[in-house]
């Protein structure tokens, strides 16, 4: 199988960059995979787990955002959060949850309680991903 080069950038590090045979991406406008010699593309990241597979290995990491790019030099995927699966504590990630959903309950409507309601809405989304991925 033909490889490309794939690089997975957020604010904190660069958390994946190498050869790569595929890359599954949750769009927002619904999932896709990214093999060599793909059309050139930019699309929206949805909250999600993106999945790299190299070298018969498939790695699985948290999204929360953020952009993809198709080109001719590869793909590249600026994330706005990006953690391997294997490295989240989904306890932590349940205490967050539940602050979220207390804060909501005491912030008054407007654009704060909007921002709030949807960063609890993406790591429930990843909460559920990950528990799902955890069965199989």
């Amino acid at each position: 199988m033909a490889t490309f080069h794939f690089e997975l950038v957020s604010p904190e590090a660069i958390a994946f960059a190498g050869d790569v045979d595929q890359v599954d991406i949750p769009g927002i406008e619904g999932d896709f995979g990214v093999l060599a010699g793909h059309a050139p593309m930019v699309a929206t990241i949805r909250p999600g787990i993106l999945t790299v597979m190299a070298g018969g290995k498939q790695t699985r990491i948290v999204v929360l955002g953020g952009t993809a790019e198709v080109s001719e030099k590869g793909l590249t995927v600026l994330a706005d959060v990006a953690r391997a699966v294997a490295d989240l504590d989904q306890t932590i990630l349940a205490k967050h949850i539940a602050q979220l959903e207390a804060d909501i309950a005491k912030t008054e409507p407007g654009n704060a309680l909007d921002q709030l309601i949807e960063r609890l809405d993406h790591f429930k989304t990843v909460n559920m991903q990950v528990q799902s991925t955890a069965l199989h």
